[in-house]
């Protein structure tokens, strides 16, 4: 038999699932109101809150193994190449000029938020520049610990970057062009309208597995949902199948992602966490500010809406902000390209800031 114990990363299953009950109540909740991306929203912010202050739900610790979220992230991936069109490569034709625009945004990024963290924070410049990456947030988990950085405060920076963009890009769609995201039932995503038949089911299964395992084998960067994604389309292209994840599916992938970050607000010191939230508030503001002007520029010559340049461009996580897209139907394929090549991007700038450390090695680190 397998080790369970091992397998749920040493929690009780008594907590795990008290922890999943609480997220998928606060994601119900959510949707019933009508917020913004509901499920994904309500869940993460129910943990997080609970997490923070140190609830404890029967006994229990607000905790869910993360590796977990895994299982289903490529139910993202597939449903992603379920919308790449047979004109994929006309419309990508014109892309490049918003990849090119990539590579000017993300060092201005990193350099705009490693600013911010050291003037406005005074943190120390390792774990100031590692924070300050754009993207690849266990890629710069990995790099800071082998840099010194102060990792309390990298993970809580790097985190929160992810938490926000999550909290604000749904509302400000919202405020601002008064559409809701993912609003009601959240049915009206990818796969919620059509029917799918045994074989449909096989083919999408194949994709998520073989894509997963694959893109895996060749150390490809977000491989659980660039593989899926890849396999998808080439399937949907190719006219194999016409199906795709039924949107239950892609909610229910909401409440477990949701979850499983929110509950990562578990045993932070609340002083250092304060801190790094209104540092991140204002980096995240900072930067979607500037994919904001980028948007703008680039929305004209690119053939996307401005919205979606927007999205492209947002310092969010890749299946995150994919399922933004997916839920307003809003150039999913534009933004989720865009968002694996802002990852590594991310890293080779990243990559080639390690010059810098010498510099920033000598410099006194304060005691957080």
């Amino acid at each position: 038999m397998p080790d369970l114990k091992k397998f749920s990363s040493g929690l009780r299953f008594g907590g795990i699932a008290a922890t999943y009950a609480l997220g998928a109540l606060g994601g119900g909740l959510a949707l019933a109101a009508g917020m913004p991306l509901g499920m994904l929203f309500g869940s993460l912010l129910v943990t997080a809150l609970a997490a923070g202050f140190g609830l404890r739900l029967f006994g229990h610790p607000v905790a869910v193994p993360q590796k977990w979220r895994f299982v289903l992230v490529p139910v993202i991936g597939v449903a992603i190449g379920a919308h790449f069109p047979p004109d994929f490569l006309d419309h990508a034709a014109r892309w490049w000029i918003s990849l090119a625009g990539l590579v000017l945004f993300v060092p201005l990024a990193h350099a705009l938020s490693f600013l911010l963290y050291r003037r406005l924070g005074r943190i120390d410049g390792r774990t100031a520049f590692f924070a300050a990456m754009p993207g690849g947030f266990i890629e710069a988990l990995d790099l800071g610990e082998k840099a010194g950085a102060a990792m309390p405060m990298l993970i809580m920076l790097q985190f929160l970057r992810l938490f926000l963009c999550i909290l604000f890009i749904p509302l400000g769609f919202a405020l601002f062009s008064g559409q809701a995201v993912g609003s009601s039932s959240g049915l009206a995503m990818a796969g919620g309208e059509g029917q799918m038949d045994a074989r449909d089911g096989s083919i999408l299964l194949a994709c998520a597995v073989l894509g997963w395992w694959g893109a895996a084998r060749l150390r490809l960067p977000a491989a659980v949902l660039a593989g899926p994604l890849a396999l998808s389309a080439i399937a949907h292209v190719a006219g194999l199948t016409e199906a795709a994840p039924p949107g239950w599916m892609v909610v229910l992938t909401q409440g477990v992602l949701g979850t499983a970050l929110g509950a990562r607000f578990s045993g932070f010191d609340r002083r250092q966490l304060l801190q790094a939230l209104w540092l991140s508030a204002i980096s995240v503001a900072a930067l979607l500010g500037l994919a904001g002007i980028f948007a703008m520029l680039l929305a004209v010559p690119t053939g996307e809406p401005a919205p979606a340049v927007l999205l492209a461009f947002a310092p969010g996580g890749i299946s995150e902000m994919s399922l933004v897209a997916l839920s307003l139907q809003l150039a999913v394929v534009y933004v989720t390209l865009h968002h694996l090549a802002r990852i590594v991007l991310a890293v080779i700038v990243a990559r080639i800031g390690l010059a810098l450390m010498p510099r920033l090695a000598t410099e006194p680190k304060p005691q957080y």
